[in-house]
């Protein structure tokens, strides 16, 4: 691609609307970077999620062991001290996720969403876009400006 087809440098859905400042799209952009963190602090909860659960099923297997050597006592413990336990005060995982989802990280989200309404046009990735720009290769092969 020569260099005079490779000017424009994203297409315009992470192009900077007219009047939108340096300061504007760097603050954007640690917003979104910070909406990015919590995204991976939520997989992370998913993640403890299932593992809790798969090792609450598991417990079923550790009884049935303890009950065929002979330990009763430790066997009825396991069965009813863990199996089934709440994680947190009247929550099993599953109600933290939801509560999760549904309070801190929809907010999150909506907050995000509407900066950048408000501020960019809705636009997403303004200031990676332009990182993009800066630090590409013209004219090089997977420098490409747009896909």
């Amino acid at each position: 691609m020569s260099e005079s087809m490779d000017e424009r440098s994203v297409d315009d859905a992470h192009s900077r609307p007219p009047g939108v400042d340096d300061a504007t799209v760097a603050a954007l952009g640690e917003l979104s970077k910070a909406l990015e963190t919590v995204h991976r602090a939520r997989g992370h909860l998913y993640s403890m999620h299932q593992l809790i659960g798969g090792a609450d099923a598991t417990l079923d297997r550790v009884v049935e062991l303890l009950r065929a050597a002979g330990h009763q006592r430790i066997a009825d413990r396991v069965q009813t001290d863990l199996i089934g336990r709440n994680v947190l005060p009247g929550r099993w995982t599953f109600q933290v996720v939801e509560e999760f989802d549904d309070g801190y990280f929809a907010v999150f989200q909506e907050v995000e969403r509407a900066a950048r309404e408000e501020l960019a046009a809705g636009r997403r990735h303004l200031h990676e876009a332009e990182l993009k720009q800066a630090r590409r290769t013209r004219g090089r092969p997977g420098h490409e400006a747009t896909p």
